[in-house]
């Protein structure tokens, strides 16, 4: 009797470890794709912000030129006329 009870103590062990290497390996996995969804979004949100400030900066670049062209035109004509 007390070496059937050694065996299924020495496997209850080994099960026991075993699950716990499961559970570490699916922790470190888990933790892995977690790192992986943030660098995602993280560069999905880089994009969208570069994205918006290079149409800023083409929309401000025109409404310069707009402005000083109509501004040249202006003085030109205020002094020939």
């Amino acid at each position: 009797m007390p070496l059937r009870m050694r065996q299924s103590l020495a496997e209850l062990e080994e099960e026991f470890f075993d699950e716990m290497q499961r559970e570490q390996t699916r922790a470190e996995q888990l933790r892995r794709t977690a790192v992986q969804r943030t660098r995602t979004r993280t560069r999905a949100r880089r994009r969208r912000r570069s994205s918006i400030r290079y149409w800023l900066l083409v929309l401000s670049l025109i409404a310069t030129a707009v402005g000083v062209t109509v501004a040249m035109f202006e003085t030109i004509y205020y002094l020939l006329g």
